[in-house]
Order: C-alpha cells, then structure tokens, then sequence
C-alpha cells in the first residue's frame, strides 16, 4: 500500500494541472494526514501526529494547523520535519495528545514550485464515564467468530426440541448486545491484526498493522503509534493486565493490545518488545514457545541469540510449558506460559481424540477454561483493577482449512470461558465489564443437514427445508461437549468463498488442508523485435487436497472462487456480534464501528487519560 500511494500521489501530481483565470496552476503535492480523517480520540490518550507530503518540484513550505492554530503551538511540541528516502517531506510531532473533548480540525497548505494544495481533516475528542464504574474489563474476542458458527456451537451445545433451542450460550445471556462493523481504512474485508487494534487503540488501521497508522517509509517500525489500551490503563491507574488465547501469544489478536508495528510477522521483536514496563502483560498464555527462545535451540523461529523466556524469569515471571505447572503456579507473581512452539491443538484433538502424532508430544496443554480461571486468580490480586483479552484463536484457525466441527468444539470452549468469568465476576463484587466479540467474519452458511441413511451421499445427502431432519448430536454427560463429532446426521455446511477443494460433508479425524500449495510452470511466448520467443514462467497455484476423499465415500471436487494462489477460505466483511454484561455495558447497542469497543470500555472503568498513575 506504501508503495501504491506514492505512485498514485506522484503520477497524479504530474497529471493534475490545470487552467485557472488563464494561469498554469497544478494540485502541486499530495498530502497524508495521520491519524486519517474522522479518526476519534479519548481525551488524553497519547498518539504520533504525522504529516506527509509527496511533491513532484521542490517543496517550499508546509502550514498545519490544527483549529486555526500552527500544531508546533497547539500541541506545545516542534515539529521534527525531514525528508524520507523516498522523497516524502515528512512534519511530524511525537507523543502528544488532545486534552480536552471536542471537535478538531486539522488543515495543511503546501507550497512547491507548481503551486499550492490543500488537505484537512475533522476528529472527534470524547471522554466519557458511565453511571457505575467498572473496576475490571474482560474482553472476549472470539476470533472469526461468525453469527453462523456461534449457531452451530449452540445447536451442538445446548440440542433443540420441538425446533427451539434448549438453553443458549453463556455469551448470549449477557445484558446487551450490538453489531459490530469491521472494515479497516484500507481495505473493506480486514484481519486480526488491524481488527483487534481497533477494539484496544479505538482507532482503524490498515492489514496487518496494529497500534500505527501507516506512513509512507518501507520500514514497519517507525510508524506513526496510538497509545493502546495496555498502555493507557498501565499509565493512568496501574492496573494489571493479562493476554490469553491459544493462538501463538504474538499472534495479531493478542500482540494488539500490546504492540506496535505495521507488520504482525514480526512476532520475535513483538515477544521481546512485551518486557517493555510500560505496557507489559502480568500474564500472558499461549502457543509460540518457538518465537521466545534463542536460533541456537532446536525449532527456534528467532533470528537472534535472545533468551525472552528468561528476561521474562528475570524479571519475577512464572514459568510454565503445561497444564499441571499452570494449574499449581502461584497467584501471586505474574505469569509466563507458553504450551506449544506454535498455536495450540484445538479441543477435539487436545481433548478427545488425543491422537499423539496430531499433539506432537505436547499431551498437556491447558483448556481455556482453566487458563481464564488462573488469568484472574493472578491479575484480581491487583487493588487497581485489571484488563484481560482472553482468545478463542481457533474459531478462525480451523474456519479457514474449512473445518467447521473443529471451529464449532473451540467456540464451545470460549462459551465455557465466558461462563466461568460471568460467575467470577457475580462472586467478585459485580464490577467487571465483560465484552464478548470476533474480530471478523467468515463466510460461511449452515444449509441444512447431511446424512447417509438412505444410501445417498456427496451432495445428494444434503437435505434442505423440510428434508433437513434434526442432527444427532448427543451430550451424555451433560458437559457441553457432544461425544461424537461425527453422528450418522450431521449439519450441512457451506462457505461462502474458498479454493479448490473436495466436500465430503463428514468429519475429518485427522487434520486435513481443504487444499495443497502448487507451483505451476508454463510456457509463455514473448515478441523480441521480429522473433518470437518462449520463456518458462512459473506461478504460484493451489489444487484441492485428495485427502478429503472418504475411502468408503463420496467427495465432490469444488471449484475454487477465489484467486488460484490461496489455499484456505477467507475472511468476509459480514457484521458481528457483540455481547456485553456488566457496568458499562449499556453502552453497546444498535450498529457500532469496531473502534467504539475501545471506548466502551474506557467509558465503563471511567478513564481520565490526561493524568499518570505514578
């Protein structure tokens, strides 16, 4: 996108001249204003204001100012302006802050040789406090947790008779709710990263970037950073806070509420850059051993000989690589716990199945249930209150390789999560916020049901309106969890997008790829002059996994309606649920942006952000 910009600023530059009262004039220098246009702001809340200007001729002067003010004066900080590498001028003011709420204008002139243009934008400063303060935030983020799948956990949960649902989940017993809308600045259909920044900056951002707006420089650290929610709740009341997910814990949704960079890939620096005090988690818990220690030990993902598990040690932290160590650490110093060198195993192979090729010698990991109850044993010790993001990173792990039954045992696990900590929080003094949300969505559809008893399988087997009899799904000892993720009638689902692949309806034992990465090599004929020639051009391509084929079975071979080169199922930019109990939670209702989750929660434990804690 970077690199898109300047060309597009350049060539229009170029291009945009045109005849004024019979003078040459031209739209002289394309102008970035960041934060962008209609940014919104908590009182006090730190951020990098940055202005970038791309000119085609020697650029003569640059005025901002922010509500008739120049920003040197209205921010009490100078400017540092220089000229990047790539030819931008950039005016830039580090670590400020709007302190009193209200509307915020901001507008630049740039003078070059061709002449003068013009750019502004408009941002609203709230602060805000709700009737009764919370002491404490949950946020639940389930990741990709789609209104469709959290219905096929709830019929696989909770069963149905008489066409009603026996109960519902935990999560959508809380007091309010609202849609979420997900887009980020960019681009319409968002990530995690860029996603989840959203709910712990209140700000957008752009694919894989998280606590930044984007700049125009190739490097993706010195963008322009927005203070997170760590860091605010750290700064202005020393509160604890805790990551927890069974992604890798530098996964995008964890590393939000944290980190800033414009790309989630770097998860060695974003491990590392977690012991910085200022927004250090008190618990973090997770996959991604590989991206804490040292190149030197086996399976590393490091580049460098830092040890950050024992910084972390160091440092007074706990740490622990499995369940047992977890359960009997100590509630009363903070918590390093990292069970996998990579994401955690899901549910159905953690805890069912158990299969140890699938596990890779890791047969204890914690559920997320007892990872929430030691989170807040730990982080509860604090009288200031604390934060927790606790992830359900394998909703959307396993929606992507589009199996949905894997996807639907681990949101029955979140549920499970959220349960345990609505009871928490009723047995604690009833002051915590809790937020239930996915960061995206998925497109998927449940269609009907599937089943094989009268001898039809493959598509044939899908039965729709009033052939789509009830799934077998059964529950014997009541724990929330059927025993057979596989019953002879099973749910019909269907994605909305996705590569080439085979459906076969049924569950896979075995973890199985919807489709294999490909090469393809082709012969392509160039004209050179009066010849023509032929050169070998390779791209890359996906085909679908044969894997999928049942021994016993029927597979029908899908097209892919996706580009050739992806080989999994993609986000969608479909609304999201969000759910909310507890002081605070009024706020949620209606359609919101994903920013307001930011500022719910803000609002809930009554910040004042222009003030530090120490």
């Amino acid at each position: 996108m970077k690199k898109s910009w300047m060309k597009a600023a350049i060539c229009g530059i170029l291009a945009g001249t045109a005849m004024l009262g019979g003078v040459m004039s031209a739209d002289a220098s394309d102008i970035r204003i960041l934060p962008v246009d209609t940014a919104k702001f908590w009182a006090g809340a730190r951020f990098d204001f940055d202005v970038e200007v791309a000119n085609a001729k020697g650029l003569q002067n640059v005025d901002v100012q922010i509500n008739g003010v120049s920003a040197d004066k209205y921010f009490g900080k100078e400017a540092v302006t220089k000229v990047l590498d790539n030819g931008v001028t950039s005016y830039r003011i580090d670590g400020v802050n709007f302190a009193k709420p209200g509307d915020v204008k901001v507008t630049v002139t740039a003078k070059d040789s061709l002449g003068t243009s013009t750019q502004s934008a408009a941002y609203k400063v709230v602060k805000e406090a709700s009737k009764k303060k919370a002491k404490n935030v949950i946020l639940f983020v389930g990741d990709g947790m789609s209104l469709q799948i959290r219905e096929i956990g709830r019929i696989l949960s909770k069963g149905m008779t008489n066409g009603k649902f026996n109960d519902l989940l935990a999560m959508e017993k809380l007091d309010h709710n609202c849609l979420i809308t997900t887009s980020g600045y960019d681009s319409l259909v968002t990530d995690s990263a860029n996603s989840a920044s959203a709910y712990a900056t209140g700000h957008k951002s752009v694919v894989n970037a998280m606590g930044v707006y984007e700049d125009s420089t190739k490097d993706p650290l010195d963008d322009p950073k927005v203070e997170n929610i760590s860091e605010i709740l750290k700064r202005t009341r020393g509160m604890s806070v805790g990551i927890v997910t069974q992604a890798e814990s530098t996964d995008a949704t964890p590393a939000a509420m944290v980190g800033h960079t414009r790309r989630r890939a770097l998860q060695d620096y974003l491990s590392n850059n977690y012991l910085e005090e200022y927004h250090r988690p008190d618990v973090i818990m997770g996959g991604g051993s590989a991206r804490y220690v040292p190149k030197s030990v086996a399976g590393s993902k490091r580049k460098d000989d830092i040890n950050v598990i024992q910084k972390f040690k160091d440092l007074g932290y706990t740490f622990v690589d499995n369940s047992t160590d977890m359960m009997a650490a100590s509630a009363d110093k903070p918590l390093l716990g990292l069970f996998t060198p990579s994401t955690m195993n899901v549910y159905i192979d953690r805890e069912m199945l158990k299969n140890p090729k699938v596990l890779k010698g890791h047969m204890d990991q914690p559920n997320l249930m007892n990872m929430t109850k030691k989170t807040l044993d730990i982080l509860s010790k604090n009288p200031n209150g604390f934060f927790a993001m606790i992830e359900g990173g394998s909703i959307d792990k396993q929606l992507h390789v589009m199996d949905w039954q894997r996807s639907a045992y681990d949101l029955i696990e979140f549920d499970k999560s959220i349960e345990y900590a609505e009871k928490w929080a009723k047995e604690h003094g009833d002051n915590t916020l809790i937020i239930v949300v996915a960061d995206h969505s998925h497109g998927i559809s449940i269609s009907g049901t599937y089943h094989e008893r009268d001898g039809k399988t493959g598509e044939d087997a899908v039965r729709t309106y009033a052939k789509s009899i009830f799934p077998t799904f059964k529950d014997a000892n009541h724990d929330g969890f059927p025993e057979n993720p596989d019953p002879d009638v099973t749910i019909a689902v269907q994605y909305a997008n996705h590569p080439e692949y085979y459906e076969n309806y049924r569950f896979m034992k075995t973890p199985t790829p919807p489709a294999l990465a490909v090469t393809e090599t082709k012969e392509e004929a160039v004209q050179n002059g009066d010849k023509i020639e032929y050169h070998q051009v390779s791209k890359a391509s996906s085909k679908a996994n044969p894997a999928r084929i049942p021994k016993n079975g029927k597979a029908e071979l899908v097209p892919a309606n996706i580009p050739k080169n992806e080989t999994q199922e993609c986000h969608s930019a479909d609304d999201v649920v969000l759910n909310a109990g507890g002081p605070g939670s009024e706020y949620f209702h209606g359609v919101m942006d994903n920013t307001e989750v930011f500022f719910g929660m803000l609002r809930a434990l009554g910040i004042d952000a222009t003030k530090s804690h120490k």
